[in-house]
């Protein structure tokens, strides 16, 4: 691969994806070598659109306060989401964290999450260990959601020797739950039920525009009852990087102190926003292909074999979990879905064991129908 190849792909004189330019890779001439990756939708890397509006921002300096090019980006995203401003930020993590730390502003501090949102199982306990807020956890049901009798059972009293409930977290789409879509009925009710306790409500968006795609609505409407969304670039929109916080002008003041004490600042982030914004432009009406594709795939394990359980219902995204256990035990596996995971590996395709018993699968826009058929090929060769 010469640094011409990859000019002439990046200004659009030819389609050829360069070596390297994708996290798939495709087989040599003897057949020999593809590689299909299903490990997430943060695999993917940045597209030739990208990778030109990177290479021609322009920045200046956002720590300072002027970055054009972020400010256009952090500017676009509270527009579509119906809020006054937004704040570009290192990662979905830290967007979170910065979040939740607004609106725990005291040290009596409690938060109300679900026990399977992706905030308590896989941001190392952000929330205790840096913010020092308590989070209390109620269950997430199979659909995603928290009842709503949980949470307001949740809700603590008046009393001193309990803290102090400030903000419920929801995530939409919930990712440990298999990308399931929390309805606008039920984002609404929850926003209502905070209003009535003078609670804050926060989103974990990290996946909200593959909610989009199946609710069929804009990103205003969704967003409606939340104080605060947490939105992630890096994943449905194929960004290299980033989230952008987004609500209240004030709030987005005060979130700056906060990403600088956390070393979020960034002086030309600029040329990570502008792939951003190219995500914005062009992902979203992908989307829908994704979700095909992950129930074609769903389709076709559960038909493949037995051993392996999938809740097809279930598979409204781009996440499928495939519970394979039975199949694992069948075929002598030890170590169980990390062993197949590696037997997979070895034929091509890139999955993630989440569990003794589970594998969990992600499409993105760089999975084709081909990468499905060459998937089921790879899971049957296995079993």
């Amino acid at each position: 691969m010469s640094q011409e190849e990859v000019v002439a792909w990046i200004t659009g004189q030819t389609t050829a994806v360069p070596q390297g330019f994708s996290p798939n890779r495709a087989a040599q001439a003897d057949g020999s070598g593809r590689v299909v990756d299903f490990r997430s939708d943060t695999v993917t890397q940045p597209t030739a659109a990208m990778r030109l509006a990177m290479a021609t921002a322009v920045v200046g300096d956002d720590v300072l306060g002027h970055d054009p090019t972020t400010e256009q980006l952090e500017k676009e995203l509270a527009r579509l989401g119906g809020k006054e401003a937004g704040l570009f930020v290192p990662s979905g993590t830290m967007s979170n964290l910065i979040a939740v730390c607004m609106h725990c502003d005291r040290r009596d501090s409690e938060a109300i999450l679900g026990a399977d949102s992706h905030m308590f199982l896989y941001e190392q306990g952000g929330l205790s260990t840096v913010g020092g807020i308590h989070p209390r956890t109620v269950p997430n049901q199979a659909d995603g959601t928290l009842l709503l009798d949980d949470i307001r059972a949740a809700i603590r009293s008046e009393n001193d020797h309990f803290p102090v409930s400030r903000v419920v977290i929801l995530e939409n789409t919930q990712n440990a739950k298999g990308g399931r879509v929390l309805s606008l009925e039920y984002m609404d009710a929850v926003g209502q039920l905070c209003k009535e306790k003078g609670l804050a409500l926060h989103l974990d968006g990290a996946r909200i525009f593959n909610a989009l795609a199946v609710l069929q609505t804009d990103l205003a409407r969704a967003l409606q009852p939340f104080d605060s969304v947490s939105i992630c670039l890096s994943k449905g929109l194929g960004a290299p990087c980033g989230s952008v916080l987004i609500g209240r002008a004030d709030f987005i003041l005060r979130a700056r102190r906060w990403r600088k004490v956390l070393g979020g600042g960034m002086r030309q982030s600029g040329i990570l926003a502008a792939a951003g914004l190219v995500g914005l432009q062009t992902a979203p009406q992908l989307l829908p292909m994704d979700h095909a594709r992950a129930q074609q795939l769903a389709q076709g394990l559960a038909a493949l074999d037995e051993g392996i359980k999938i809740n097809l219902a279930a598979v409204e995204t781009n996440i499928l979990f495939a519970n394979v256990a039975d199949l694992c035990a069948r075929l002598g596996f030890a170590r169980g879905a990390a062993e197949l995971v590696a037997a997979l590996e070895a034929r091509g395709v890139r999955a993630v064991a989440t569990g003794p018993a589970t594998v969990r699968l992600c499409t993105h826009h760089h999975i084709t129908d081909d990468d499905v058929r060459f998937t089921l090929e790879a899971f049957r060769a296995v079993v």
